[in-house]
């Protein structure tokens, strides 16, 4: 008796659950195949049948297909394409396209179907050559190798509803179709679309490749239940004519942010296998005008942005995945940002790609690792270096990591503090507002004598006031169109004070400056009181239920801010030189001292 290493039945039924995510994802495989053999017009055909469900008659997937315009196999590349593990492009020296691994076609279509047939011509379809393989003949140890091609037509229905019929080319198709997790064509083609979209962007945008995706009857293939064409889906949304919805279609959503005014294009080169290899990273961050409105999130192109939350992970043009792993799953601002990493195929080995091409494991792994405790009092460059001396394989990709993190967490402000600005825009100074009260008392104030230093900028021209407090606020983070309206308001209604948020260096809790006559309070977003406090009733206040509970939320919003405006006018009417210092020197140190306390439970 033969003892086989791994029996051919058994290996094959366990590949079946490979670890493709969705049918979506075991079709991607077919169409890397296509593109890599130079396909310019790709088509997901996916044929229905009426069954009884349930004693109803139900539309169900009888049949998929994927057909192409592509160079097209001889007899023995076909048999090759057929073979799991085996490939035309399994040689370092080969691996610059899309595909390499030599699982994508049967590892793909097995984990959602029992049959694939595979036809393949060269020189017209008169030619096309035929093989299989069957999951039961296999397990049932009547197929142990990958059938001879020979010549057999292909079925007339396929000709009917395929268009990328050319002198060159293949079909896949998929019978006994028993994982999908989608079961009518319609719902197939719909959530296949936004992620096929996604993965060949790229392709889609260039116009160098099109994919055409059709539902049909099996019964009456002439009546097409569904046809359109992929748009590319951009999760940094920098591309123009996309998916995503009005007004956003045809205009980029998103902005470039670049490093320390740069481009939101950077190439990093990775030392590996003795040869340097670029590796590039993109960021971008939405307009504001994308996120106008009171619930910019609840809008058709906020919820397209949400099912493009990740770093987008692209090999040689083709996304891998979207990594989730670097989000804070929790935030829905995460989806008002895009993050691209684009690397070569020569880099698979480096990132961890799988052999489903789903996933780069390497790079996801050091998403969840703390750079900034490790680094402590190292460079990034001796952190590596570590790494590199431990013989740890993720040793290159650190400086990339960190460059994601660092860039991330400014962006992430950057934001948070449009987000800010944005409703500070849109602030009403009524009689009964902290600005509008505080001013009342500094008056009552001035009126028995007392003169802080902001006092004799009053006089100067309204539009010079306007221009000084404008500048101040922009260079907190607001946008210049949000500063300029908050300035005028504030010179025009004849206010004191006015609240903005950012990041300050320093520990304090708020900082305090007099400009344009005006004193701006600006509360440290880093600090812990302002997610501990300032931002919980802010939130409460505007999202509690009660109205009783909510009054006492705003009463008690409003006093903190009476209280910071009481700090800043005291400290406004010190005298200038050392008691002025003092007091200043006071608000640092007892922020610093704030944050110890707030931060105890840590």
């Amino acid at each position: 008796m033969a003892y086989d290493i791994v029996p051919v039945d058994l290996a094959v039924k366990a590949m079946r659950d490979n670890g493709y995510k969705n049918t979506a994802y075991a079709l991607a495989e077919l169409m890397d195949n296509s593109i890599q053999a130079g396909a310019k017009n790709v088509e997901l055909l996916c044929g229905e049948r009426s069954m009884l469900v349930e004693q109803r008659n139900r539309s169900r997937i009888d049949q998929i297909a994927i057909l192409d315009d592509g160079s097209g196999m001889d007899a023995d590349v076909l048999r090759i394409a057929l073979q799991f593990g085996n490939g035309t492009r399994l040689e370092p020296d080969q691996a610059t396209g899309i595909g390499r691994f030599g699982m994508g076609l049967p590892s793909a279509s097995i984990s959602q179907c029992t049959r694939v047939e595979v036809w393949s011509w060269t020189d017209g379809i008169e030619g096309a050559l035929y093989t299989y393989l069957d999951l039961k003949e296999i397990t049932q140890r009547r197929m142990s190798q990958v059938p001879e091609p020979i010549a057999k037509p292909i079925p007339r229905i396929w000709r009917e509803i395929g268009k990328g019929f050319r002198n060159s080319g293949t079909l896949v198709v998929w019978s006994n179709i028993d994982r999908s997790i989608w079961r009518s064509a319609r719902a197939l083609i719909e959530n296949s679309e936004f992620l096929i979209g996604r993965m060949y962007r790229r392709f889609l945008a260039s116009d160098s490749v099109r994919i055409r995706m059709v539902s049909f009857d099996m019964e009456t293939p002439d009546r097409t239940l569904q046809e359109r064409f992929a748009l590319p889906n951009d999760p940094g949304y920098l591309m123009p004519k996309t998916s995503c919805p009005e007004p956003w279609s045809s205009e980029a959503m998103f902005q470039e942010w670049g490093e320390e005014g740069g481009t939101g294009e950077s190439t990093i080169l990775i030392d590996f296998n003795g040869k340097q290899h670029p590796v590039t990273l993109r960021f971008s961050y939405a307009k504001e005008e994308a996120r106008a409105g009171r619930n910019a999130g609840a809008t058709p192109h906020g919820k397209h942005a949400a099912r493009n939350v990740g770093v987008s992970i692209v090999r040689a043009g083709r996304e891998l995945d979207l990594d989730k792993s670097w989000t804070i799953t929790y935030d829905p601002v995460e989806r008002w940002w895009g993050v691209e990493i684009e690397f070569p195929p020569a880099l698979d080995e480096l990132f961890g790609v799988t052999n489903n091409k789903q996933a780069a494991r390497n790079f996801t792994e050091l998403a969840s690792i703390d750079l900034d405790q490790l680094m402590k009092n190292k460079s990034i460059a001796q952190l590596q270096e570590e790494w590199a001396e431990e013989q740890d394989p993720k040793a290159p990709l650190l400086r990339i990591a960190h460059r994601i993190e660092s860039n991330l967490n400014v962006i992430r402000r950057l934001i948070k503090a449009q987000s800010k600005g944005k409703d500070q825009s849109r602030q009403r100074h009524d009689d009964h507002s902290p600005e509008a009260r505080g001013t009342a008392a500094t008056r009552q104030r001035q009126g028995e004598g007392y003169r802080g230093g902001s006092d004799y900028d009053e006089a100067l021209p309204s539009e010079t006031r306007k221009l000084q407090i404008s500048e101040t606020l922009e260079s907190t983070g607001l946008a210049r169109p949000d500063a300029e309206l908050l300035a005028a308001s504030t010179v025009d209604d004849g206010l004191k004070y006015i609240f903005t948020q950012g990041h300050l260096e320093s520990p304090a809790f708020f900082s305090v400056k007099p400009r344009g006559g005006a004193i701006i309070i600006t509360l440290n977003l880093e600090h812990p009181a302002y997610s501990n406090l300032v931002e919980v009733l802010e939130k409460e206040a505007e999202d509690t239920g009660g109205d009783e509970l909510r009054r006492r939320l705003s009463k008690a919003r409003d006093g903190l801010k009476l209280l910071l405006e009481a700090w800043a006018r005291y400290e406004d009417e010190q005298p200038d030189g050392k008691r002025k210092s003092q007091a200043q020197e006071t608000r640092v140190d007892w922020g610093r001292i704030a944050r110890s306390f707030l931060e105890s439970d840590d």
